[in-house]
């Protein structure tokens, strides 16, 4: 009998501790996660800002009409995203692209711009099936809104103003436009090292 009570006891504290090791652990998984949160895209711009009213462009596009780009007064936000037919990140992410502009239709509209007019345009639209959205082959957009590497992605709100934008190599990056706008910061780095900065204040008060 005396046995019995002993393992029972020691079974409660067994127990007691597993609870106590899971509570441990679950705490520092979620001290692990906010250092290691997804990253946005990164924005590598040297000549826009976050914040700062879209170059106004007006874009021939390959089914013979016109896109504005930028101005006031829109209504719906506008996603321009600079690609290449020879580029391989952007041909793997088109499923993406296309999957988040219809998702996200109701408030913002894709713009898909490229550059090069010796390529293949109209053969790479029909391969990706991209007829669905407007497609502007425009060197002069590209220079406007300092685009240097691609896959590249520049989120323009309903006022004209350039609410998010970076190089998107993933469909997190592509989210992180959205997501960016949301919360109205420049990128998702800045609003994790504000949050960082805000929890080593509360920290130091504490």
């Amino acid at each position: 009998m005396e046995w019995l009570v002993v393992s029972n006891i020691v079974l409660w504290i067994g127990f007691v501790a597993m609870v106590l090791v899971n509570l441990a652990l679950a705490r520092q998984i979620g001290v692990l996660y906010e250092r290691v949160a997804p990253a946005g895209a990164l924005m590598l711009n040297q000549k826009l800002k976050v914040g700062a009213p879209a170059p106004e462009l007006a874009l021939a596009t390959l089914d013979g009409h016109q896109a504005k780009v930028g101005g006031a007064g829109r209504g719906r936000s506008q996603l321009l995203f600079f690609l290449s037919p020879d580029c391989p990140i952007c041909n793997e992410l088109t499923p993406a692209l296309k999957s988040a502009a219809r998702a996200e239709s109701d408030w913002v509209e894709l713009l898909l711009v490229s550059d090069g007019e010796e390529q293949d345009h109209a053969g790479y639209v029909k391969r990706k099936e991209l007829a669905g959205f407007p497609y502007a082959v425009s060197e002069v957009a590209g220079k406007a809104f300092g685009v240097s590497k691609l896959p590249y992605g520049v989120l323009i709100d309903e006022h004209g103003t350039i609410a998010s934008m970076g190089i998107i190599n993933s469909r997190e990056h592509l989210d992180s436009l959205f997501e960016a706008k949301e919360r109205k910061v420049a990128s998702i780095q800045d609003y994790m090292s504000k949050r960082e900065a805000v929890h080593y204040v509360e920290a130091d008060k504490a």
